[in-house]
């Protein structure tokens, strides 16, 4: 298997965040940690194996989204050297209009 960078982008950063946020504000909000450590460690694990999820070139070139806990949604694009993790979507939002959007603008 071949070892790649796990590269992720400020968007998504600020979506990780967001979901934090909205996990601890959430009764037992304690779990907004245990639940952003999971989310992380799945990311990271990308390193190895990146080649996974579905491949949505109908979107952008490249693109892959991957499921989380049933709860997320991932975009990201896997290079040569790197994957590259683009946005996380919350269960309901409509993240392909989403990326459709930043795509034309």
């Amino acid at each position: 298997m071949k070892q790649r960078d796990v590269v992720i982008d400020p968007v998504a950063r600020q979506d990780l965040t967001d979901i934090f946020n909205w996990v601890a504000d959430a009764p037992g909000g304690d779990a907004a940690i245990n639940y952003l450590g999971r989310v992380s460690a799945y990311i990271n694990g990308f390193e190895l194996g990146a080649q996974r999820g579905t491949l949505r070139q109908d979107l952008a070139p490249d693109l892959r989204i991957t499921g989380f806990e049933r709860r997320l949604s991932i975009a990201f694009v896997v290079e040569e050297t790197a994957v590259y993790f683009l946005r996380v979507f919350t269960a309901g939002q409509n993240w392909e209009a989403q990326l459709m959007a930043k795509d034309n603008e």
